[in-house]
């Protein structure tokens, strides 16, 4: 799986913080965990200067740098980094680099001043206005990470992705939501996202708006949607649900579900693979929760599951719950 595609650690949709900076006299540091692309309001000022969707620090008169100190929503390895300047042109960072340590719980900031910071991305350059990618060997796990700019400047958000280092003890014994990403599940692909990210179907809690939803565009032709989603473990399969929130014009007219069991498989890979029929092609509603139990067929144990929507349409969440195989 490409590194970029990985969940964002980071975000606030999965509980990311940032806790606290040096300086942020222009835009705070909060909206470096924002989920969506920045935005630029043209004409718009606030007492201290022009209004930016993102962290921007003062002009620097001294030697230093300025930094950010953040909690990851979700501990675990990192794979890459994007830090991104969406916006910020002429009054971007020269560089930038991350550190990040291990303190499960809620450490103190005395005790992550004292931490052991790791260094996972060295000082590296900034282009101004756009997504910095940078691709990382799969360091930590990790709960924070400091973002250090070179001197000062403005970043308008930094994503963190990774995968979620998942006790397995603790999901052990008892029905879990297999696919949640807090329980390590990845939405490996997905036949389009036209309107909205497959990433959305894993999150936790119901969704918002349908801007947190998967989405697909209006189909023309033949055919269906789809999308494939590994889960955080192999389990077996005690019920599902697949919610519609505010999908009310645009839902799917119907969808099934489908298992296989194919470890470390990929996206490519797994269109061989044996998929039993977990849910039958079943009618779905607008904007409500569709609770599956007595309906399920072959419940596994399953590593993958494929829902199915006919033809197109619009899903908010997936929850495959079960429990961990033996």
């Amino acid at each position: 799986m490409d590194s970029i595609e990985r969940p964002d650690l980071l975000s606030a949709r999965v509980g990311g913080r940032a806790l606290y900076a040096n300086d942020e006299f222009f835009a705070p540091r909060h909206c470096l965990v924002k989920p969506g692309a920045a935005v630029c309001v043209p004409g718009k000022y606030t007492s201290r200067g022009k209004w930016m969707d993102g962290w921007e620090t003062r002009r620097r008169r001294t030697p230093g740098h300025d930094w950010c100190v953040l909690r990851l929503g979700l501990r675990g390895r990192i794979h890459a980094v994007n830090v991104d300047t969406s916006h910020f042109v002429g009054n971007q960072p020269e560089k930038a680099s991350l550190e990040a340590c291990d303190l499960p719980g809620q450490p103190t900031r005395a005790a992550l001043e004292r931490a052991p910071w790791t260094l996972v991305l060295p000082p590296s350059p900034l282009a101004p206005g756009a997504a910095n990618l940078f691709p990382l060997t799969g360091a930590g796990p990790f709960t924070h990470v400091r973002l250090n700019i070179f001197p000062d400047g403005g970043v308008a958000r930094l994503r963190v992705h990774g995968e979620v280092a998942v006790d397995p003890a603790r999901l052990r014994g008892r029905v879990v939501d297999l696919a949640a990403i807090a329980s390590g599940g990845i939405v490996l692909g997905a036949s389009d996202m036209h309107f909205g990210s497959k990433d959305h179907l894993i999150l936790p809690g119901r969704a918002r708006s349908m801007a947190e939803g998967w989405e697909t565009r209006r189909r023309r032709g033949p055919g269906h949607d789809w999308v494939v989603v590994q889960l955080g473990a192999a389990g077996r399969v005690e019920r599902v649900e697949i919610d519609t929130a505010h999908f009310k014009g645009n839902y799917p007219e119907s969808a099934s579900i489908e298992g296989c069991r194919a470890p470390r498989a990929s996206l490519g890979e797994l269109v061989e693979a044996s998929w039993e029929e977990l849910l039958p092609r079943t009618k779905l509603r607008p904007h409500a929760r569709h609770l599956y139990a007595k309906e399920l067929g072959s419940r596994g144990p399953f590593t993958h599951v494929r829902l199915r929507i006919y033809p197109d349409g619009g899903v908010s969440r997936l929850r495959i719950h079960g429990r961990i195989a033996a």
